[in-house]
């Protein structure tokens, strides 16, 4: 049993995301494409004699405490296993927040493996991502990584092969997104049938390791709700294809878009292009990675 873990938490973009329709428990039923990129946080957990869950982030705006969903995550085992240790926990984010990309969901997801292991608790897994369904839809995706297809409100999972890689262009406009504001704005029965994009499609083609059939497919309903509010998103998409992009999409409910490129130096102009759009101002942070290989450890 160890008494320090560092571990990675690594971010997702969506490839595809459709909402299927609206539930009368409220929630929406959705069917997504869902991709780790290799932008991550990094989670440094300790045992500590004195009990108690203690949280640090390296940003003010990130809150500490029960406001934090990783203190949720190291709380919800706590809990459960009647650990009387206790555990700090140092999140350094690179991530952006509130912007699409799962930050939150992904450090507790890192937090639960980080406490199963901290504290030998003989978790699968299985186990862990049925547990990490409570803290949010998107942490058990967060456990299992890679790429998989997302259904119900998004705990149903389904392993895909591995995408296509390419290079990835991820850039956050000045801007930040309610996920329940944006869902709240939807109007599902209202969508034409073109702007639902083919998931389906985009299986087969990620099952035929297929880059171009993945990047025809590119699309997410949600753009319909947040491109109109912020159009500046809509200005990063039309950057990214005119520096060379394969395709470019919103991920999430916004407002980082992603663009996916063959070419090394066409990704590498494109990030230089968008730090310097409007003076500087059209964008807050601008990333080059890669999809993220499900062998590499946390």
């Amino acid at each position: 049993m160890t008494d320090r873990l560092e571990l990675k938490a690594y971010g997702k973009i969506n490839l595809g995301l459709d909402v299927v329709r609206k539930r009368e428990d409220g929630y929406h039923e959705v069917r997504m494409i869902m991709q780790t990129v290799g932008l991550h946080d990094r989670i440094v957990m300790e045992r500590q004699k004195e009990s108690g869950i203690r949280t640090e982030t390296n940003l003010p705006y990130v809150p500490d405490g029960e406001g934090n969903l990783a203190y949720r995550a190291a709380r919800l085992l706590a809990d459960e296993f009647d650990i009387d240790e206790g555990v700090r926990i140092i999140i350094r984010k690179r991530i952006p927040v509130a912007a699409g990309m799962a930050g939150g969901s992904t450090d507790a997801a890192a937090v639960l493996v980080g406490m199963n292991r901290l504290f030998s608790l003989g978790l699968s897994r299985r186990e862990l991502m049925n547990r990490g369904v409570k803290l949010g839809a998107d942490v058990p995706y967060c456990i299992l990584r890679g790429t998989a297809l997302s259904e119900g409100i998004g705990e149903i999972l389904s392993e895909l092969n591995p995408a296509p890689q390419c290079h990835v262009v991820l850039a956050k406009p000045q801007v930040s997104v309610s996920t329940k504001t944006v869902y709240g704005k939807l109007r599902v029965s209202e969508l034409r049938p073109e702007q639902h994009p083919d998931i389906d499609g985009m299986v087969e083609a990620i099952r035929e390791g297929s880059l171009e059939g993945v990047t025809a497919r590119l699309g997410n309903v949600l753009e319909t709700v947040t491109i109109p509010d912020h159009p500046e998103i809509g200005t990063i998409k039309e950057i990214l294809m005119d520096q060379g992009a394969e395709g470019a999409l919103m991920s999430g409910s916004g407002p980082t878009v992603f663009g996916l490129f063959k070419d090394m130096e066409a990704a590498e102009r494109a990030v230089e292009v968008l730090k310097q759009a409007d003076g500087g101002r059209l964008t807050r942070q601008v990333y080059l990675t890669r999809f993220f290989n499900k062998k590499t450890a946390r």
